[in-house]
């Protein structure tokens, strides 16, 4: 029998894992409850694809416990994952999922990816990008591939909406920055993407109101605000420019084509009622 014959017979149905959001095990639509020690070891393999060996896998997996109670305890995970098609093991001892194991992060990484090389012109689905590998575990192994993940699918999604901007899709950049900004309230290079989405589509005053959260927000968290690119793409030539005791006011800079802007501009003119610069 061919192995498209073995794989289209209905009892041989492809287990899918999720990582993303929280943990699950999915055959066909039936949810697979597995023990806590199996649920760590199928979640390790289905991030490290590759084949792992017993001893590495059992140390990572218990960390400080002997390397024989580690070996037993990895035993007794294998054991208690009744489930075909989802564990395998070669000729050198070592264990890994199945190939055709279906799983969200592996879909992820294949997303981002291919967010590099497409022609950008419209909004890709971008739901498996807004969440973290399993947030609520706090094993050492998962937190450094959960962050790993987190810097690539939030770096994805900004060149995403800055490409979208330099398309002129500036609802669609928009809608993408927001969403990075949601994940990362903090983070610079997000809350730029935004601010340039919003510049490129003339929404002035949003892009005013997002540089004063991200300034707020800064102040709140580490006590101060500093000198950022978003200061240099917002400030106009209005001596006024608040940006607080002790900083440097910086030079402007318009790297963002605005409708109806030109290049130059003269002196004194405020960007908009309301603003900041405007002194109302």
């Amino acid at each position: 029998m061919s192995d498209d014959h073995r794989r289209s017979r209905p009892d041989l149905c492809v287990p899918t894992v999720r990582l993303l959001g929280s943990f699950a095990l999915h055959v066909d639509t039936d949810t697979i409850p597995l023990p806590v020690d199996s649920r760590r070891l199928v979640a390790y393999l289905a991030v490290h694809r590759r084949p792992q060996p017993t001893a590495a896998l059992a140390a990572d997996l218990w960390p400080g416990v002997n390397p024989s109670a580690a070996a037993r305890l990895l035993d007794e995970a294998v054991a208690a994952v009744d489930v075909p098609g989802l564990l395998t093991g070669d000729d050198q001892g070592r264990l890994a999922l199945c190939d055709d194991v279906a799983v969200d992060l592996s879909d992820a990484m294949l997303l981002i990816r291919a967010l590099s090389g497409i022609r950008v012109e419209h909004r890709p689905d971008l739901e498996l990008l807004e969440s973290d590998i399993l947030p609520s575990w706090t094993a050492s192994w998962i937190a450094v591939e959960r962050e790993r993940f987190r810097q690539l699918r939030l770096s994805a999604m900004e060149s995403l909406s800055a490409g979208l901007t330099a398309a002129d899709q500036h609802d669609d950049a928009i809608a993408v920055a927001r969403r990075v900004v949601a994940a990362a309230p903090s983070r610079e290079r997000s809350r730029r993407v935004l601010v340039e989405a919003m510049l490129a589509g003339g929404d002035v005053s949003g892009a005013m109101a997002e540089y004063t959260e991200f300034q707020e927000l800064l102040r709140s968290s580490i006590g101060a605000t500093t000198d950022s690119e978003l200061d240099r793409l917002l400030a106009p030539l209005d001596s006024g420019w608040p940006l607080g005791p002790g900083l440097h006011r910086p030079v402007q800079r318009w790297s963002v084509g605005m409708p109806g802007v030109r290049g130059s501009r003269p002196a004194g003119r405020r960007l908009a009622a309301g603003s900041p610069a405007s002194g109302r």
